[in-house]
């Protein structure tokens, strides 16, 4: 790409959306070019930050007449490097930071209109005032943003009741390759008028378009939450647990989070204000969640009643009930100390999987195996959503493992975790995305008819290839 050529579409834009929301300097640019994990580092000519969608319509069209590529941006919080732009620096970074406006929220409807930069915290809390839920829930609620939750097709802690992003939008605003709007917000539940366009658009990482306002599902207010954290010995009991939870609470089952004794202690070492959840030291805990917008109908007692039963036929060894809505904030902080844990421990290599719940236990325990043979000694820390299929297997560096030694047996902890992935018919990707880490597993472990597909699709909407180009079906051998 000519240099002259890049920096005079970035003049005009900057006339375009004024100077203060084109961000030229290189010093600017420093936390919009790393992603989260710090894998991945790219340079950029302008991070465009337009204020309406209007704006972000004639960027595109700028871009795509010049041939310029552009990288959507939400918070930055994504794992698999899909935000992040190339090292060629010939890519505009487009943040959608400043569509942040909640346009509207109609409570009887149950749908609320958000822009694509809105912080997700934000809007559950916009939800709380309406007396409506909002219930998507991830550990970077703080800082991402929906609109990359939704180009992500975001997971969370409430998939189990509520399901992932793709089942709370009834409605998008998208910016097309060419720079014009499609607007499809209408917050209907039932409409069979040909097909639904917006699906195409959710989980495709800005590749296909710019997603930047959503209609967004709300649910009535929860008015009990009762979470509790529970011990056992053994993985398949803990999975049969789950099955009688279900049978006899399933309307009430928000979540079910699975902690191995290994990722508490790592939390432990390494995060301060964590607690050990019992007096004695189990193998495995689950995190359970009920709620309810009723109250006609006391959750604590259901909860009690199922615990005591479960304890009396032997599939609990013990537990904690939380008696307030900040012990059961110390709960979940305890999930989440894992995840920072881990990040604090050292390197390691993140798998994010998922396979028919039935068979979590044989995963896991296969896919240990698996690791030992190619990297012993490393630690292994599998949680996570266990209620959905979701399991992040994560191989961390071992105690008193040589990192070089350890970063050298990447690929083969991947390829042979994947294997067993594959083998079971689950996926590599259940709620990551695939961005610019996972292209190579797209085209090993999903059917070449699939990716096909996805080509053409992509060839359809974008030809030219401008919109996130490299991410998902591009080239890994592109120099990123």
């Amino acid at each position: 790409m000519n240099t002259v050529v890049v920096l005079d579409l970035v003049g005009r834009i900057a006339n375009l959306v004024g100077e203060d929301a084109c961000l030229r300097e290189p010093e600017s640019h420093e936390r919009y070019v790393v992603d989260w994990r710090g894998q991945y580092r790219g340079r950029t000519p302008a991070v465009v930050r337009p204020r309406t969608t209007d704006d972000v319509a004639k960027v595109v069209r700028l871009c795509a007449e010049a041939g310029v590529g552009i990288v959507p941006q939400g918070g930055n919080t994504g794992l698999v490097g899909g935000a992040t732009p190339s090292r060629k620096g010939t890519e505009i970074i487009l943040s959608l930071e400043r569509l942040n406006q909640v346009r509207e929220i109609d409570p009887y409807n149950h749908t609320m209109v958000a822009e694509a930069g809105c912080i997700l915290k934000t809007l559950q809390e916009a939800a709380e005032r309406a007396e409506r839920h909002f219930p998507l829930s991830l550990g970077a609620e703080g800082t991402c943003q929906i609109g990359g939750n939704i180009a992500t097709n975001a997971g969370g802690n409430a998939v189990l009741r509520y399901g992932n992003a793709r089942e709370l939008v009834l409605g998008l605003e998208v910016v097309l390759p060419d720079g014009q709007i499609w607007n499809g917000l209408r917050g209907l539940r039932k409409d069979n008028t040909g097909y639904d366009l917006k699906q195409l658009f959710i989980g495709s990482e800005g590749t296909l378009g710019i997603i930047t306002a959503a209609t967004l599902k709300l649910y009535p207010a929860r008015r009990q939450i009762e979470a509790a954290l529970l011990a056992f010995d053994e993985l398949e009991t803990l999975m049969a647990l789950f099955e009688r939870v279900r049978a006899e609470a399933d309307a009430f089952l928000t979540a079910f989070e699975l902690i191995p004794r290994i990722g508490v202690e790592m939390a432990l070492e390494h995060v301060p204000a964590v607690k050990d959840p019992l007096a004695a030291r189990y193998p495995f805990y689950a995190l359970m969640e009920l709620s309810s917008s009723q109250t006609r109908f006391a959750l604590r007692t259901l909860l009690e009643d199922m615990l005591a039963e479960m304890m009396d036929d032997g599939l609990l060894c013990n537990g904690v009930v939380a008696e307030s809505r900040q012990q059961a904030a110390e709960l979940w902080f305890l999930r989440e100390a894992c995840v920072e844990a881990q990040r604090l421990a050292g390197p390691s290599f993140k798998h994010d999987i998922s396979v028919p719940i039935s068979r979590i236990p044989e995963f896991i325990a296969s896919a240990s195996a698996a690791v030992g043979r190619v990297a012993p000694g490393s630690r292994i820390v599998a949680f996570g959503h266990v209620g959905d299929g979701n399991v992040h297997f994560n191989v961390c560096i071992g105690k008193g493992q040589s990192a070089d030694a350890f970063q050298r047996h990447g690929s083969a902890i991947t390829g042979a975790i994947y294997d067993v992935v594959g083998a079971m018919s689950g996926s590599f990707s259940a709620e990551h995305g695939v961005g610019l880490l996972k292209r190579d597993a797209l085209r090993s472990y999903v059917p070449v008819l699939d990716v096909r597909l996805m080509h053409r699709l992509k060839d359809c909407f974008d030809p030219a290839g401008v919109l996130n180009p490299g991410k998902v079906l591009g080239d890994p051998a592109d120099g990123r």
